[in-house]
């Protein structure tokens, strides 16, 4: 590599991905651009292929790289090649992907550093992806914990935090008791967006300051979002019935290969049933679902699991969802360049991120929806999360009008399902001492 490009290269490379590629490839695409003189933008692209392919365990750069020998122009022999190279790259992302099955390992401790951090202040947030582009609920959110332990593939969570740190603040139990809630509204107020909602279980003293605050609160509808299977502390607990446990679900193959470190599928599903049975409300969020191979049978078999599992007043929501991605989370997708095919997708815009193209989504929701009896769909509230309101009517038969629409009838919902809670609760214990 002549001196003044070898300059212009080192300038333009740091500005790219080119550092996470493995050696060989680095010493490859060195070879390449000498003798095509890469741009910044030509670079990237490249360099990024090469981090998927890796990714995807599809080979490398140099197994795909190909140039027409009949071809004399270099621009137009580099041309080609990037082109061919970029086709290659389109195809496999167009074809569903296929996860290796392997017997599940253990639960993995968390690599994540725990540290205590005073916050300024603390109060309601909105969730953090919410969009005038999408139907959205308004839920609120309770930062308990910052940052999550686990280390989902596809987490919108690494975009607001850099690092395995996870936060704790000492004094969140006392400055969750003097928040202000008013008496005449209804909030609807989540936990797992910032990290996972159980997880940590009552480390500091989280889960029982939020149990105390939802008890004081009965106009409060408290939600634990988690894809962990510790409820100990939970199970050893009077818990307010305004309390609804969600899980996170998937094909075991898909927890297996995109979210290391989370419960087993099979323990999620156990930790909702002792829950259920204990008399609180759960629920259960297929979001993100994932286009695979075997998409249908992995996913039907667990909306099977749960209408033989779960009666249907035990579940407040059912929520359909899939990957959506802004292109900072994508970055650091391949930053980590850590095996996954969660970016092996046809990525389209959609509605300022990228997502699957609607055919897969509405052939996704529609299967998701239909697996269901009428009698889940009567009593369980259904919802699509952070889609586009042209999804509603074809996938169930309706839609809302507006976020707020959306939103006063998740409340009416899980409202009547907490005073239906109350009631069976009363009528027991009334029986009980007849």
């Amino acid at each position: 590599m002549s001196p003044d490009y070898q300059i212009k290269f080192d300038s333009i490379a740091e500005k790219t991905l080119f550092s996470k590629l493995a050696q060989q490839q680095q010493l490859f695409l060195r070879e390449l651009s000498q003798r095509h003189r890469f741009t910044q933008q030509e670079l990237r692209l490249v360099a990024e292929i090469a981090l998927d392919l890796a990714m995807w365990k599809n080979g490398s750069i140099q197994q795909h790289w190909s140039e027409a020998a009949a071809i004399q122009d270099p621009r137009q022999k580099k041309k080609q090649a990037i082109n061919r190279l970029k086709a290659h790259w389109e195809a496999l992302k167009n074809e569903p992907n296929q996860y290796p099955k392997r017997p599940s390992s253990p639960i993995a401790a968390s690599k994540a550093q725990v540290i205590s951090r005073q916050k300024p202040k603390m109060g309601l947030g909105f969730c953090p992806v919410a969009s005038r582009k999408t139907r959205c609920c308004n839920l609120l959110t309770l930062d308990a914990v910052d940052n999550c332990g686990y280390e989902c593939s596809y987490c919108s969570i690494q975009s607001f935090f850099s690092g395995q740190q996870v936060f704790f603040d000492p004094d969140f139990p006392n400055k969750l008791a003097a928040l202000k809630i008013e008496s005449d509204q209804t909030y609807h107020i989540g936990t797992g967006q910032s990290s996972d909602s159980l997880m940590w279980g009552n480390s500091r003293g989280v889960l029982d300051a939020l149990l105390a605050f939802a008890d004081k609160h009965p106009n409060i509808i408290l939600e634990f979002k988690t894809k962990s299977a510790n409820i100990s502390h939970l199970l050893k607990s009077k818990l307010p019935p305004n309390l609804i446990c969600t899980w996170s679900l998937n094909p075991q193959v898909i927890v297996d290969n995109e979210e290391p470190g989370t419960a087993p599928l099979e323990k999620r599903l156990d930790a909702a049933k002792r829950l259920a049975e204990q008399g609180s409300l759960v629920g259960f969020h297929f979001h993100p679902m994932i286009h695979y191979l075997e998409w249908e049978q992995g996913y039907g078999a667990i909306f099977n699991r749960l209408q033989q599992d779960f009666q249907p007043d035990q579940v407040a929501m059912v929520s359909f969802g899939t990957l959506t991605f802004i292109k900072q989370v994508m970055h650091q997708i391949r930053e980590r360049a850590e095996a996954s095919q969660i970016l092996k997708m046809p990525l389209v815009e959609a509605d300022g991120k990228f997502s699957y193209p609607d055919a897969i989504k509405l052939q996704l929701f529609s299967f998701a929806y239909a697996s269901f009896s009428e009698q889940w769909k009567k009593s369980v509230f259904f919802y699509l999360c952070m889609e586009n309101q042209r999804f509603w009517k074809p996938v169930f038969g309706f839609d809302y009008t507006s976020n707020e629409a959306f939103e006063s009838a998740m409340k009416a919902a899980y409202s009547e399902k907490i005073a239906k809670l109350l009631l069976d609760t009363d009528i027991g214990c009334r029986l009980r001492h007849v």
